[in-house]
């Protein structure tokens, strides 16, 4: 039984109809909302497992990296499936991960946006013409498949208060002073619903470690400011060692204010920003089968950890 579509772009409707049949069919699954965005879609939560490692998931910060947040969604049908019928996953026994880990996935961080690229509102629409209006102030950027940010045209994966000042300050200097369709940083961090929300879930669950999906480059992210974190580089190697993707130290540029950035700085534990696939976004839904095979190695690993590494 495949309840995750991916013959159809997923949208915050399509998203949030999967979570309740994943939990229908599945009683291993648990959901939560986490908030409300200001377009009235909830930010929903999978959860499954029982165990003391507890790991956090989440994806599509950004609106036209939509396509991640199906390879959350089929992982946690793949996993849950896999408890039930006794059966293994990545070659590990599921009822072995369930036991040792607690796996909380949020598929989908910026609904509002997803919707825009998407096409779940309509051309016409108050929300949509409202988002035009913020586009022309960056004619450069197509619209809507250039759209990265949220509805109020901010970043969500420039929110959070790990060097947001030098971001802001990066960003301002390539032109992105203002609201638009990306690289905005807000008027402040955690300015957004939306990244209040991942912040206080993560201060809540107390993750030993977080994945952060985006496209694209087939490349994974594992420092900030040099912060040493036991046993961050020796998982990443394992990761990219899984995937086929690079481990590479992130851009100068783009080094600041993300969600892996706070979270290395605050609890000094590994983070990682994994970015899939590779084109133009929004990617096209005939590569998800290759990206969710290249990431379902890191999705396990990072929830049984290394021997000896964590």
């Amino acid at each position: 039984m495949d309840i995750v579509r991916t013959d159809i772009p997923t949208s915050w409707q399509v998203c949030s109809d999967t979570i309740d049949a994943l939990v229908k069919a599945y009683p291993v699954l648990r959901t939560e909302t986490l908030a409300v965005t200001p377009g009235g879609r909830a930010l929903r939560t999978l959860v499954i497992g029982r165990g003391a490692r507890t790991v956090f998931y989440s994806a599509a910060y950004h609106a036209n990296e939509w396509i991640t947040a199906p390879v959350l969604l089929r992982f946690a049908q793949e996993l849950a499936q896999a408890v039930q019928s006794g059966g293994r996953l990545f070659g590990v026994p599921a009822q072995t991960l369930f036991d040792a880990a607690t796996i909380h996935l949020l598929p989908m961080v910026n609904p509002d946006g997803v919707d825009l690229v998407t096409g779940a509102i309509p051309p016409g629409s108050e929300a949509y013409t409202q988002a035009e209006a913020l586009s022309k102030n960056y004619p450069g950027i197509p619209f809507p498949q250039g759209w990265k940010a949220d509805l109020q045209g901010v970043d969500l994966n420039l929110q959070f208060p790990a060097g947001w000042l030098q971001a802001r300050e990066i960003k301002f200097s390539q032109g992105y002073t203002r609201p638009g369709p990306r690289d905005y940083v807000g008027r402040f961090p955690l300015s957004q619903v939306e990244a209040r929300a991942v912040a206080s879930y993560t201060r809540r669950i107390d993750p030993i470690l977080v994945l952060a999906y985006h496209t694209q480059g087939q490349v994974i992210y594992w420092q900030f400011e040099d912060i040493p974190v036991p046993g961050a580089r020796a998982l990443g190697e394992e990761f990219a060692r899984l995937s086929g993707y690079t481990l590479e130290d992130t851009p100068y540029e783009s080094s600041f204010a993300g969600y892996k950035d706070w979270f290395i700085k605050t609890y000094r534990r590994p983070g990682y920003t994994v970015e899939v696939g590779k084109g133009e976004n929004p990617l096209p839904l005939d590569q998800f089968e290759e990206i969710y095979r290249d990431n379902l190695g890191i999705l396990v690993t990072a929830a049984t950890g290394l021997p000896g590494v964590g």
